[in-house]
């Protein structure tokens, strides 16, 4: 040890070890059983946890079986009633209770969670706990609001959560919070890797006095996952990789469970040259080297403007160097331990790759020793195409090239299947907000990285998943509302061929597609009888056009929601002078064309009070372009009430309407073409609406897909979704299309993402 002059005279840092006394007493000799009605159940078959950056063994965990999962379920599905039956105010308060237990043991959680995954201790003593416990102070407040704020709503029932081992008991708050306040039981299935502050959450549950089976806690690997995506639970919400996401999508079609998705990201963090570059450079420490790159959002693809790329670069490699490797349980170690040797041996293997494919790696050697240490690295030299820049690496390993406009920032940065989040840097706060607004990514940060609070949504885009948590959009995500309360839908009939002798230009005399503001015939010529009429037999290629169609007429999503609203209302004012079909329908399909107009400009984004020296923005998006199969009910006016409200969010659809009787969507094209609505806004295809689903399901330029229509339609659609995971809202029920379920604001939410931006304000 120095001495006091020696080390003034240094400046160096000496060792600050942290206590881990706590954590092993509790620890000590523990063999862990789950969490169920209550209680810890005597263990099973199990597995070790071990600490990543010794190797050393912290405890044994119960592998959790299908039937350990059923218990559980069977649990929280007893107490479900009695939980949702309680008052706000009485959830509240257990809430609470966990919030106070929870701010009680923070120093406990924070060596165990550090101990368990790896992370320095300062990460997961200032802002991991920190946040767990703003979670359920946050989420007490919802429960006591949630019957005034949410009315006519109610909670899913029984939710399971999967949880991922970056952030164990953060995104453990993050889940259980708000699905509480909802009045949600819950079945949690920790990572195999980081069980132990999951297992120390379910005592603070007994000693709160949470009712049992409301609180359910069950360990193990992805057999438990497994087992718990399959049982009858009524929502799954997961955060892990998009290729587990992918499997949950199918496992999950058809079962009417409500789903959350929040996968992985290949976040851009922009660097323009107007940036403060040492505060550049300290966000690439904050977003990728102090949390060993285990963070989904992290900014891993560093794009900086070429005019300072050689001065960024030069001061990222000094800043990288000083950083400091080791124990994460010491309050001096900048970068702690990779969660095991696994995850280790996979970054690495990237790594390797990316090198052969031409990038450089700057990185201190790899230490000897024990544990999964991975030093920081930076790959440079590299393209676009490199697997440094396209998957996710996970580790503390960023990537790096350089661009020179504004425009070609976004297309790099939107050159990813990817959209979680981004991270923009420049003093030139036009600038900023302009860039933000063309990032394809759920949270934008700019000038800042990484920053979280429960009161901001949190969510990705693309591949990245769907939902958000968080705020009033997470509470939303853990509430229902029953509206299609009607009979199952029932499968579309074949279409009946088209009469011997019809032609192409028989076809020109009746009905056509309707694709990019003009008739077109369909691909081939193919037509079927309807109701004495000729309508096209629309197609694969005609569902390819209409996309191509929608995406040029990408202008309708930039105009003001007051520009949408006269148009809207200039249609209905058409429509009204144009009878279409049943007069009932009608008359309500004009009253419907008013009512969206209205919402046009008012559906509002929000402010959200959260961090000091920031507004946090949560702006309500257009998806893009869209697939609606719109139900076979009511024709008409099942139509516009699906079509209508997605207009008038900004969106351009591609609509399938109904195949018993399409005639009604078709003639609508007179009342658009007189209405002022640009073409391609609309676009309506007829034809096999299992097969058009399907198309419209698998599309990758189609980024979210309404489906009203018999069960396996609709299961097969959300099957076909999984290759690029769009959002898609599925009912298999009728619903009530000339009452007020017919007009719910369930349209609006379900036509919008939430685009949450960050932006510094009173620093």
């Amino acid at each position: 040890m120095p001495t006091v002059s020696e080390a003034l005279e240094l400046m160096d840092y000496g060792p600050a070890p942290e206590s881990t006394a706590a954590a092993m007493d509790w620890l000590k000799g523990r063999t862990f059983g789950h969490f169920i009605n209550g209680k810890l159940t005597k263990a099973g078959e199990t597995f070790a946890t071990v600490s990543p950056a010794t190797g050393t063994e912290l405890a044994q965990i119960t592998q959790g079986t299908e039937a350990d999962v059923a218990a559980a379920v069977k649990a929280a599905r007893k107490a479900a009633p009695g939980w949702a039956a309680l008052s706000g105010h009485d959830r509240a308060r257990h809430l609470y209770a966990l919030a106070r237990l929870m701010q009680k043991r923070e120093r406990l959680f924070a060596v165990l969670e550090s101990l368990d995954n790896g992370k320095p201790i300062r990460e997961s003593r200032d802002i991991d706990v920190p946040l767990a416990v703003r979670h359920f102070y946050h989420h007490a407040g919802w429960a006591e609001l949630v019957a005034d704020d949410f009315p006519g709503m109610r909670p899913h029932g029984v939710c399971g959560q999967i949880i991922p081992w970056n952030f164990p008991l953060l995104m453990l708050a993050w889940k259980v919070a708000p699905a509480l306040a909802a009045g949600n039981t819950v079945v949690v299935k920790p990572a195999e890797q980081t069980p132990l502050t999951a297992l120390l959450f379910a005592e603070l549950c007994i000693e709160a006095g949470l009712p049992r089976g409301v609180v359910n806690i069950v360990t193990g690997d992805g057999r438990t996952g497994a087992a718990l995506v399959a049982a009858e639970v009524d929502k799954i919400a997961f955060t892990g990789s998009t290729e587990i996401g992918r499997l949950i999508r199918r496992a999950t079609a058809g079962s009417a469970k409500a789903l959350t998705l929040e996968l992985g990201g290949k976040s851009p963090f922009i660097v323009f040259a107007e940036a403060d570059l040492d505060a550049a450079v300290e966000g690439v420490v904050d977003a990728i080297w102090f949390n060993q790159g285990e963070v989904c959002c992290a900014g891993s693809r560093i794009l900086v403007q070429e005019s300072v790329a050689d001065r960024f670069v030069t001061r990222l490699k000094a800043r990288m160097n000083t950083l400091r490797l080791g124990d994460p349980l010491d309050k001096s170690t900048d970068i702690g331990a990779v969660v095991d040797e696994v995850q280790l041996t996979r970054i690495r293997g990237i790594v390797d790759q990316a090198v052969a494919q031409g990038a450089v790696l700057h990185q201190a050697p790899i230490p000897n020793g024990p544990g999964s240490f991975c030093p920081p690295g930076l790959l440079t030299d590299l393209g676009a195409a490199n697997i440094a820049m396209t998957e996710e690496i996970f580790g503390p390993i960023v990537s790096l090239i350089t661009f020179r406009t504004p425009g070609e920032a976004v297309e790099l940065a939107n050159n990813t299947r990817y959209g979680l989040a981004a991270s923009i840097w420049t003093e030139n706060i036009t600038a900023a907000l302009d860039i933000a607004a063309q990032v394809k990514a759920g949270v934008v940060w700019i000038n800042g990285t990484n920053i979280f609070d429960a009161n901001a949504p949190f969510g990705g885009m693309r591949e990245s998943g769907f939902g958000r948590e968080g705020a009033r959009e997470g509470m939303l995500a853990y509430l229902t509302r029953d509206e299609a309360t009607g009979p199952l839908r029932k499968p579309a009939a074949a279409p009946s061929p088209a009469p011997a002798g019809a032609s192409g230009d028989a076809i020109d005399r009746t009905r056509k597609l309707y694709i990019g503001g003009a008739q077109k015939r369909p691909d081939g010529g193919a037509s079927y009888a309807v109701k004495g009429a000729q309508v096209p037999l629309g197609s694969r290629k005609d569902i390819r056009n209409a996309v191509e169609a929608a995406h040029k007429a990408g202008g309708w999503s930039k105009v003001t929601g007051h520009n949408r609203a006269q148009v809207l209302y200039f249609l209905a004012e058409n429509l009204a002078a144009h009878p279409i079909g049943d007069a009932e329908e009608h008359a309500l399909a004009v009253q419907r064309a008013f009512y969206w107009a209205a919402w046009a400009d008012k559906y509002d984004g929000r402010v959200h009070a959260t961090q000091s020296a920031h507004v946090t923005l949560a702006l309500k998006e257009p998806f893009g372009v869209m697939g609606i199969v719109a139900p076979e009910e009511a024709p008409l006016l099942g139509l516009v009430s699906t079509v209508f409200p997605a207009i008038a969010m900004g969106n351009r659809v591609v609509v399938v309407p109904s195949q018993a009787n399409p005639v009604p969507a078709l003639d609508l094209y007179q009342v658009l073409d007189t209405s002022d609505v640009p073409g391609g806004v609309v676009n309506i295809v007829t034809g096999p609406r299992g097969e058009l689903a399907d198309t419209l399901a698998k599309h990758d330029d189609v980024a979210a897909l309404w489906c009203f229509a018999d069960p396996e339609t609709c299961r097969n659609a959300e099957i076909q979704s999984a290759g690029n995971l769009k959002p898609v809202w599925t009912e298999t029920r009728e619903r009530d299309w000339h009452g007020p379920a017919g007009q719910s604001r369930e349209f609006l939410r379900r036509a919008v993402q939430v685009k949450t931006v960050w932006v510094p304000y009173g620093a």
